[in-house]
């Protein structure tokens, strides 16, 4: 059974930093792309940013230069540093295997003053 947890999420001021985890159990996680999308209320859950096995990496063109995606395979381990926060930020933030249907149970991030 694999499970995807994740954690680091909180209220921040506008301009803020936050830095969420998303620890992975079971064998796949090595061999598999990895996402963070995010669900605004009232909003269809969204793509933020994702990194292929190799490292490679995407991201949604409205967090491109804020956030950075990256992945730590020997601690079956993907994390997003989100910096500049903005309060359009403010979201749920799950953690996926790309391509399958495993997700995590979500991180709530809130950008306020």
């Amino acid at each position: 059974q694999v499970q995807l947890v994740e954690s680091g999420g909180g209220l921040v001021q506008p301009g803020g930093s936050l830095r969420l985890s998303c620890a992975a159990s079971g064998s796949i996680f090595s061999f598999n792309a990895m996402a963070w999308y995010r669900q605004a209320p009232g909003k269809e859950r969204e793509l933020v940013a994702a990194i292929t096995s190799g490292g490679s990496t995407n991201y949604a063109d409205s967090v491109k230069g804020r956030f950075t995606i990256s992945r730590d395979n020997a601690k079956n381990a993907v994390y997003l540093q989100m910096n500049s926060l903005k309060p359009e930020d403010t979201a749920v933030y799950y953690c996926k295997i790309r391509y399958t249907d495993y997700w995590g149970q979500g991180t709530q991030v809130t950008v306020s003053s």
